[in-house]
Order: structure tokens, then sequence, then C-alpha cells
């Protein structure tokens, strides 16, 4: 099943249920990173086909945050945190926090640093502010970046429905 992955046309004349299955089944049995690559992509799809919301639009999101504690490779736990961001999984912030505090890749920590600052997770400006300390100076300049610009729109209410724009 899963070297249908290999064709992405192929995957996407799966009905979304389905295709979720066969990703899923990637992301927890394939040791291929770029194949697992490819998955968090064609599962970003997904998201936007179902409105962003709904039981596939959540499966989703839990795969995403499966992937980004789970997987062994920071490049695929790094196109997750994007994927989060970028089809605004809200619900998925404290596992964005995580990965940006304490993932073992600095890779995986600034794009989960940064990807709050996407999404406009005010909520957590103080989590954001521990990652000023990081050992990695990207960490850092990417912890700064993002408070300066959540402080720059700090004050207005942030409504997703209404300001959400897919990346």
């Amino acid at each position: 099943m899963s070297n249908l992955a290999l064709d992405d046309k192929k995957i996407r004349q799966y009905p979304l249920e389905e295709r979720v299955k066969i990703l899923e089944e990637i992301f927890k049995t394939s040791d291929d990173e770029s194949l697992r690559w490819d998955a968090v992509w064609l599962a970003g799809e997904i998201p936007e086909l179902v409105g962003l919301k709904g039981p596939l639009y959540d499966k989703v999101a839990d795969l995403f945050a499966w992937v980004l504690k789970h997987d062994d490779n920071s490049v695929v736990r790094h196109e997750v945190c994007y994927q989060i961001s970028g089809r605004n999984m809200r619900q998925k912030i404290p596992d964005l926090v995580q990965a940006g505090l304490y993932d073992e890749s600095s890779l995986v920590r600034h794009e989960a640093i940064e990807c709050l600052g996407i999404i406009r997770a005010f909520d957590q400006m103080d989590a954001i502010k521990k990652a000023l300390d990081d050992p990695s100076e990207h960490v850092m300049i990417t912890a700064r970046m993002v408070l300066k610009r959540m402080e720059r729109y700090q004050g207005k209410e942030f409504v997703p429905e209404e300001e959400y724009t897919s990346y």
C-alpha cells in the first residue's frame, strides 16, 4: 500500500478516509524519510479539502502531532510544524510549544517557534520567551522576531475564521 505514495496522482484518487489510512501507515511504518516527507505534504492537502474542520481534519492534526513526537527525522518534523500552522491547527499549539522548547533538533525548534508566530499563539508568548535562551542562535533569533511580531499585533483580537490564510 505505501508504494502508492510514490505516485501522488494515484493516492489522490482514493477517498479521503482511505488516503488518511494510507498516509498513517506510511508515517508509522516506513523507514524512508523521503516517503514520510511526501506523506506530510499529501496529508496537508486533506484539511483544505474538508474545509478545515471535521473528523478528518482532526485525524490529520492528530497524525501530525504523532509525527512531531515520534519521527526520527528532523526535516520531516520541521515540515509537520509548517503544516500545523499552515492549516491553522490551533488545537496542536501545545505540541508546537513542546517542539519549540524541547525538540533535540534546532531546525525543528526554530520552525515550531516560527509557526507559533504564524498562527498568532499570543497565549504562548511566555513560552516563546524561553526560546530566547536557546543554545542555537537561529532559534534565539527566531524567537526574538516572533515576539516582536506578536507584540505588534497584540491588542488586536485574532479571529482565525476571519483572518486565516493558507500558506
